[in-house]
């Protein structure tokens, strides 16, 4: 049986020792490891929640944080705070400094602090290509900050199991507890994903299957947390489910099941039965890519919805209720 974790607490001598062996084993280079990625560290942090009381305590006792705006703000994985009132930062060279929390969005696992100094922001980059090379930078295990290196190993993943509305790029880059909320750089040194997630099986450590956010998305919540101190969502008045196997020997995507009276599905005129196959130009390949897709975009905005309906293809223009 396959396990999803995000936070584990075990120190071993042992392992602690194989994990310095990998960051030490990681050889800077053009397309990996180099000057621009090392310069990111900069921007990123240890991030240490102040529990009110030892039942709140999640497994994960320190955390990872990166710089995404001006003024001190850093992303952060919202499952590391747990039950946590106040945070502190930890910077790379040791000083401990103290940090708000400006809000937090448990649909996504991601939240956003504010510290009492500024930081440099790298550059944003968008989704890497599969197979390109990307780096982590966090505080695995709470040793304080290390860079490991790997490949974009898929995009667009939903449905993991993690939280309700995903975007990950997956990686086989290491990462393991302490990580989360950390940078995911690409070989530009642009920010490309907050590392949120670690897969395992039976092990309590990375297996090469690791999940980072997509900046789109990180960048949708935070920007609602600082303005709103929470994210302002649409609806589009629609609901859906998996395709049947019998309707996937010729389909793909995922079936109206219900509409919501005078909703936005409605007056974009879908009906019970259409299988949208893209939302806003991303394709739709089950269920869980529908949320992820329609929370990229807010109240107001309309969305290109593509769909099959008695085996022909349209499209409709589907504008998101408050």
């Amino acid at each position: 049986m396959q396990r999803r974790i995000r936070t584990i607490n075990r120190r071993t001598p042992a392992l602690a020792a194989a994990i310095v062996l990998a960051v030490a084993a990681v050889t800077p280079g053009p397309s990996v490891a180099g000057e621009s990625t090392v310069s990111v560290m900069e921007s990123v942090v240890s991030l240490l929640p102040e529990w009110p009381g030892a039942e709140s305590r999640p497994k994960e006792p320190e955390g990872t944080a990166v710089a995404v705006m001006p003024g001190g703000y850093l992303a952060t994985n919202d499952h590391i705070l747990g039950g946590a009132k106040k945070v502190k930062i930890r910077l790379n060279d040791g000083r401990i400094r103290a940090a708000e929390i400006i809000g937090r969005d448990a649909l996504t696992d991601i939240a956003l602090i504010k510290a009492s100094m500024d930081f440099p922001v790298p550059p944003i980059g968008g989704n890497p290509g599969l197979g390109e090379s990307v780096c982590a930078i966090g505080n695995q295990f709470g040793m304080g900050l290390s860079i490991t290196c790997g490949v974009a190993s898929a995009l667009h993943r939903t449905g993991t199991g993690f939280n309700e509305i995903e975007d990950f790029i997956q990686t086989d880059a290491v990462i393991n507890p302490g990580g989360s909320g950390g940078a995911l750089i690409d070989g530009q040194g642009r920010l490309v994903g907050l590392v949120s997630a670690i897969f395992t099986k039976d092990s309590d450590a990375n297996i090469g299957v690791n999940f980072a956010a997509s900046m789109k998305l990180v960048l949708r919540v935070v920007n609602d947390l600082k303005d709103h101190g929470r994210v302002i969502r649409g609806k589009p008045g629609f609901g859906v489910r998996e395709l049947t196997e019998r309707e996937r020997v010729a389909l793909s995507g995922a079936a109206i099941d219900r509409v919501a009276r005078g909703g936005a599905a409605i007056e974009a005129g879908l009906e019970v039965g259409d299988v949208i196959t893209a939302i806003g130009g991303r394709k739709v390949r089950r269920v869980s890519d529908v949320p992820s897709a329609v929370h990229m975009a807010r109240p107001g905005d309309s969305l290109d919805i593509a769909y099959i309906r008695g085996g022909q293809s349209h499209r409709a223009s589907l504008v998101l209720r408050p």
